[in-house]
């Protein structure tokens, strides 16, 4: 298991990743009380039981510390932080005939830059899979 820790402080306050995905077709923002089951289960479904539990954690946070990304009304993706402990990244996920246009990339610069405008100087990104996409 490798984590990486992540300078928050060094992040400009650049938020032009939405724009760039709503021009996909894809809007980011965090759920809201209503949709807390509909997004546990498509998580569950996606990425199984932990990934699921640990998300149900952020969405009974005040505020919510997830977020979510939908194209036509469908969740295609969500990322999570302060879920396993403070200060953490994760779980995230984009669904598979989703990836390879930015939504997760996207998903996870609203955390950290959501972490940083909370005050937090750093992240750990626990258990890297691929290293190169942080």
């Amino acid at each position: 298991m490798t984590d990486m820790l992540v300078k928050l402080y060094d992040l400009s306050n650049n938020w032009s990743f939405l724009s760039e995905q709503a021009e996909r077709g894809v809007t980011l923002r965090k759920p809201f009380g209503p949709e807390k089951h509909l997004v546990i289960d498509w998580v569950r479904d996606q990425f199984g039981d932990v990934w699921a539990g640990e998300t149900e954690v952020a969405l009974c946070h005040q505020p919510v510390t997830c977020f979510i990304a939908c194209q036509d009304q469908a969740l295609i993706g969500f990322a999570c932080y302060d879920a396993t402990a403070l200060g953490l990244f994760g779980p995230g996920g984009v669904a598979e005939q989703s990836r390879g246009r930015g939504t997760g990339r996207a998903l996870l610069m609203a955390c950290l830059l959501d972490m940083k405008l909370k005050g937090y100087g750093y992240t750990i990104v626990g258990d890297v899979g691929p290293a190169e996409f942080f």
